[in-house]
């Protein structure tokens, strides 16, 4: 028995141009390079989740280079114990 083809678009599965999930808020950046330091604890709570996992570059915007930069701030933090 052939397969049956639906050529009805409508009843597709799945979200909509017009139902899309809203995109998390980016943390406004204003720092300078220097300020990527693991004692800067403040600006670094910005860029990980409320879990402790760290945002993206998807999500934080940031440039590649400042990215590496600030997930190696933060891991230094973690193990310093200034941070969870």
């Amino acid at each position: 028995m052939p397969r049956k083809t639906n050529t009805d678009k409508s009843d597709r599965k799945g979200r909509s141009p017009a139902e899309r999930r809203t995109p998390r808020p980016k943390p406004k950046i204003d720092f300078t390079a220097d300020a990527l330091d693991f004692k800067n604890v403040a600006l670094l709570k910005q860029f990980v989740t409320d879990n402790g996992r760290i945002l993206p570059r998807k999500y934080t915007g940031l440039p590649a280079h400042y990215q590496r930069r600030l997930n190696r701030s933060i891991k230094r933090a973690r193990q310093m114990l200034l941070m969870k």
